[in-house]
């Protein structure tokens, strides 16, 4: 027999255990969460200016919320046993928890909802107060998840968190501006010259409101990058991925020019005022928080685990 040593290279493909799917979960969930933020703000605000976005906004976030869940149950290999996650539970996992948050912040939603459109302006406040940390803890469970993972470079830092809940702000008031953009133009005509040219001012200064957001979310993501360049290999690779590697385009390109620094331009600069430009800035905030999420979720199990 031929004692000859050989080698033997084997070529196995890195299965991704999280795709599309979950991404566009925290895409849809981010969308809930800042519209309903935003409504709640208008509703507290008790003024007569914000009455239509605070309405807006209440049908918006529960209506978004129940579409991110039908991502998960996609996701699932057996999506019919998604009940498992309410009986068969992990009180450690922020999954369950999430399972639990999942359903009561839609109920809460829809009651919320109700009560703006049929004027019960104390309850609508105090179901707003109550309904705002939910709110922000059905996005905020999200950013945890990843932040948990501790073999996973790009997601395993304490600003992921806040990130997720900042863009989650930064797309949901982007939504907003579409959809009253929408409603001002098509829907609204009715109503006077006066209340349409306060109509318009508002939309305008949610659009500068979302600008200003950005700015803090460009801070989260360039401090969090610097982090990463400066810590372990791993984290340094992860951080190279994005800004050189193949997610880079994404990143640098969507994320960062076309759905932060061109929609600041847009809404700072001379078009300020030109309600067709904000709702193009508004569109590519949503693109590039959209492409945000593809980035972490797709970019943070690029790196094989060694």
């Amino acid at each position: 027999m031929d004692n000859t040593d050989v080698n033997v290279v084997y070529s196995v493909q890195h299965q991704l255990p999280l795709v599309m799917y979950i991404a566009q979960y925290f895409f849809f969930t981010g969308l809930s969460a800042g519209s309903f933020v935003i409504s709640v703000v208008a509703t507290m605000l008790g003024r007569k200016e914000f009455k239509p976005i605070g309405r807006i906004t209440a049908v918006l976030a529960p209506v978004l919320l129940i579409i991110a869940p039908l991502n998960l149950i996609a996701d699932l290999g057996q999506p019919l046993r998604f009940w498992h996650l309410f009986f068969f539970y992990n009180w450690t996992s922020p999954i369950t928890y999430g399972s639990f948050l999942l359903t009561l912040y839609p109920i809460m939603g829809i009651i919320y909802a109700i009560m703006v459109f049929t004027n019960r302006g104390t309850a609508a406040k105090i179901l707003g107060i109550i309904g705002v940390p939910l709110a922000i803890s059905v996005h905020g469970y999200t950013g945890f998840i990843l932040a948990l993972a501790k073999a996973r470079a790009l997601w395993n830092t304490a600003a992921m968190p806040t990130i997720f809940l900042v863009s989650a702000m930064v797309s949901g008031i982007g939504f907003v501006v579409v959809v009253a953009a929408v409603r001002w133009k098509w829907f609204d005509k009715k109503t006077t010259e006066e209340q349409r040219a306060k109509d318009k001012r508002l939309i305008i200064q949610l659009a500068q409101f979302m600008a200003y957001t950005i700015m803090l979310d460009l801070f989260l993501i360039v401090s969090d990058i610097l982090v990463l360049l400066t810590a372990h290999a791993d984290a340094y690779q992860a951080g190279m991925l994005i800004l050189t590697g193949n997610l880079a385009p994404i990143f640098l390109g969507v994320e960062i020019f076309l759905g932060s620094i061109v929609p600041m331009v847009l809404v700072l600069g001379p078009t300020r005022k030109n309600l067709t430009a904000i709702v193009i800035a508004s569109i590519l905030v949503n693109i590039g928080v959209y492409a945000m999420r593809f980035v972490m979720v797709i970019g943070g199990q690029t790196i094989p685990l060694s």
